[in-house]
């Protein structure tokens, strides 16, 4: 039986926006530009515009071909190679699109699994930033209560969307899953207990939204929240939130808990 989107709920203001890479740009310029300056923004600017042609390149664009295992035996389009280029360039300003990898993701929620007192039952997992949905494919081989993925760019969110049409397999345990297209820094988190991923998504600025709005969600609701961490760039950031304490992790990923009352 193949994953089901569940309801398409992004509101039509989401829905119709159209993410403008100059507007990207431009906000990314200044958020650095208030940290370390004009001069400093404008170098990083430069720099990732040079690595962008660099990674245009057929060399390098071959090598983005090397993440395709799970696609090939799933029959799904998850492979960072197939990104066009307006997205790529979105991703500088954003997040670049990479894929999890499978066995990583697996260690991961085997960690999450030996919390104590935890069960798959009690949580929706949220992936915050999605891509092409391949997280939640993976994520639905667990008995988790639902599955929430949020991505911000059209175009991954519509691939994502087929994905999860497309996938079949054995082993799949959750089948309410589901994409939507919001902005992941700032989506509304469901007043439930929670396992949220991250792929280091997001840049400073953002990172800060999505510590502040869990922040505010736990106030409103206290609950039990996971947070997953993969490749934990930012950690330094949620080591300062008050909310939140790290139970385990690896150099490759951190696992935080949301603090008890």
């Amino acid at each position: 039986m193949p994953v089901t989107d569940g309801q398409r709920s992004a509101s039509p203001r989401t829905a119709s926006a159209k993410i403008s890479v100059l507007h990207s740009a431009s906000q990314w310029w200044r958020d650095i530009a208030a940290r370390e300056g004009r001069l400093a923004a404008s170098r990083k600017l430069v720099m990732e515009l040079a690595e962008f042609v660099r990674g245009s390149t057929p060399e390098r664009r071959r090598q983005r071909y090397g993440d395709t295992e799970y696609d090939w035996e799933h029959r799904v389009n998850t492979t960072s190679a197939a990104v066009g280029w307006h997205d790529r360039l979105l991703g500088i300003f954003h997040s670049p699109y990479q894929p999890t990898d499978s066995a990583l993701f697996h260690e991961i929620i085997a960690t999450l699994s030996r919390q104590p007192g935890f069960d798959f039952r009690d949580f929706t997992f949220v992936d915050l930033g999605s891509g092409k949905g391949r997280t939640l494919l993976m994520a639905a081989d667990y008995p988790f209560r639902r599955i929430v993925g949020v991505e911000l760019l059209p175009s991954l969110h519509q691939i994502a969307q087929e994905n999860l049409h497309r996938y079949h397999n054995q082993s799949q345990r959750c089948f309410a899953v589901k994409s939507i297209r919001d902005d992941a820094s700032r989506f509304p988190l469901p007043a439930e207990p929670l396992a949220l991923y991250l792929f280091n998504p997001f840049p400073e600025s953002g990172m800060r939204r999505v510590i502040a709005n869990l922040e505010r969600s736990l106030l409103q609701h206290p609950r039990t929240v996971y947070l997953l961490y993969h490749n934990p760039q930012l950690r330094r950031l949620i080591g300062e939130s008050q909310a939140l304490e790290k139970v385990d992790g690896t150099h490759q990923y951190s696992i935080y808990a949301s603090r008890r009352a």
